[in-house]
């Protein structure tokens, strides 16, 4: 199985839509692609837990909702999420998961569907339990031992008995299962679990250089301590030597799978005489009787193995350091990267300026070249002339902007082939086909009619068109009204002056 499913693409397209970047990108972090989760998408997620308007409980639920997928690679990849967002995240994320009453209810997860789905679950439950003692420790001290100051005067260095006692059997608990997850070199096939393996690398590197600077602290109090205190103390040291055994083995594995040999660092284990004395100090507290060493020889063996374990301790110090400044070196080329990107964006922007300055020219100097007009013949017509029936008493011009039929064609002519005026019917009734007959006589007159627009004449309502305002009682003055219909002049037809000449006949 390679590449994202269709089921990824579907619920990607789903968080587009709805607008959830976060839920968009865990769910690209969590693809059914067998392989780690892409760096970016890690990148995103953790700029999202430094942002104060970010909700880190709905982050960390949709990583939670991915785990209960049926596919082992969409859980582990959660869990590899997760995981690194505990580490490299805000502490805000981290804190949410140990206010959580229950995170990761995976003991009885298995994938029977896929070729690996036996072998990865068996991890992937192992992996889920390493989580959740990690937040758990979190919860009891208010600390993440990875990320604890160290050295002479860190934490763990100067940290009182009482608390030291307490707080070592939590940093054993959580280191007991990280190494529970026991991969062997011919089980790491894959790039989730290698992804996963390499997070537990660097977390056993960082949680055991804690766990070594409290053993020291704890090995300096120890012939000061009270017999119930000694009894705690040299329970813990026999319990961190056969810890360490077992680091060892993990980081043969973590060499056997290709992680550079200057990676990984030397342990070197205290003398053994150290724990004889130890033990002889305890039985002479409870009274029994024992061989005894001289002050001499007790504070010789406890130096010496003070500094076999500072010197393991600066061998994890100075993995730890590598790693910081291969993180810092990366932080710096992609800064560069992107230091090159923006000069040639605006590289590519200040010739795009430069090109529509040219355009801009070129548009200017075909703007200001002569452009050769066509001569298009025009005509005006006179309707007044036409239709004639001019009123005496309409001697008023419209006003200035009114045009009551707006902006529409009226035919013109020239003024040298006007029409003569028709003279007004001296009846008072109005003929029939008048308005027919003045057209043909227009057209008849006039046979290179072209339609035009005016371009500021008036002609609506006659030039001597005046508008008729309304008196009013009243303070509300109304909008000016349309003219009334003017009465068109009458013409005499052919047919009525024929009948009236064989009347007068």
């Amino acid at each position: 199985m390679s590449g994202q499913s269709i089921t990824d693409r579907i619920a990607a397209a789903q968080h587009s839509m709805t607008g959830s970047a976060i839920s968009k990108a865990v769910c690209k972090a969590t693809t059914h692609e067998v392989s780690g989760p892409k760096k970016k998408h890690l990148d995103y997620l953790i700029h999202c837990t430094n942002e104060m308007n970010v909700n880190v409980p709905q982050l960390a639920d949709t990583l939670f909702e991915r785990t209960a997928n049926s596919s082992w690679v969409v859980v582990f990849k959660a869990l590899i999420t997760t995981h690194h967002l505990m580490m490299y995240g805000n502490e805000r994320f981290i804190q949410y998961l140990a206010s959580r009453n229950t995170l990761f209810n995976l003991n009885n997860f298995l994938d029977k569907g896929a070729l690996q789905g036996y072998d990865m679950s068996t991890f992937i439950r192992r992996y889920s339990r390493y989580l959740n003692e990690k937040a758990l420790s979190y919860r009891l001290v208010a600390v993440d031992f990875t990320k604890m100051k160290r050295g002479i005067d860190g934490v763990m260095r100067t940290m009182n008995t009482e608390k030291l006692i307490k707080t070592l059997p939590i940093i054993q608990n959580q280191l007991d299962a990280l190494l529970d997850f026991q991969a062997n070199p011919n089980e790491l096939t894959n790039g989730v679990i290698n992804a996963a393996f390499m997070l537990l690398f660097k977390d056993s590197i960082r949680l055991f250089a804690a766990y070594n600077e409290g053993v020291i602290n704890l090995l300096e109090k120890y012939f000061d301590m009270k017999k119930n205190q000694c009894k705690d103390a040299l329970d813990i040291y026999k319990k961190f030597l056969y810890r360490m055994t077992k680091l060892s083995e993990f980081l043969k594995v973590a060499e056997q799978v290709g992680i550079d040999q200057g990676d990984i660092p030397d342990l070197t284990q205290a003398p053994s005489s150290l724990l004889e004395a130890l033990e002889q100090h305890l039985a002479s507290l409870e009274g029994k009787k024992t061989k005894e060493f001289s002050a001499d020889s007790r504070a010789t063996t406890l130096s010496s193995a003070v500094s076999s374990l500072s010197s393991t301790g600066m061998s994890f110090t100075r993995v730890d350091e590598k790693e910081k400044q291969q993180a810092l070196e990366e932080e710096q080329a992609r800064l560069q990267a992107l230091k090159v990107c923006f000069s040639i964006c605006e590289g590519s922007h200040y010739i795009h300026q430069n090109f529509l300055c040219m355009c801009d020219l070129f548009s200017g100097l075909e703007s200001s070249a002569p452009q050769p007009t066509a001569h298009i013949p025009t005509m005006n017509v006179d309707f007044d002339a036409v239709f004639g029936a001019q009123s005496a008493n309409n001697d008023v011009k419209p006003a200035a902007g009114f045009d009551t039929l707006g902006d529409l064609l009226k035919p013109t002519v020239p003024a040298h082939s006007q029409g003569p005026v028709m003279p007004p019917h001296s009846g008072g009734k109005l003929l029939a086909n008048d308005l027919d007959s003045s057209l043909a006589n227009l057209v008849g007159s006039e046979p290179d009619m072209q339609w035009t627009q005016p371009g500021e004449k008036k002609l609506t309502g006659g030039s001597n068109w005046q508008s008729k305002t309304m008196s009013s009682t009243t303070a509300w003055s109304p909008a000016p009204m349309p003219p009334a219909p003017m009465p068109v002049p009458h013409v005499v037809s052919l047919r009525t002056q024929t009948h009236t000449l064989g009347v007068d006949s």
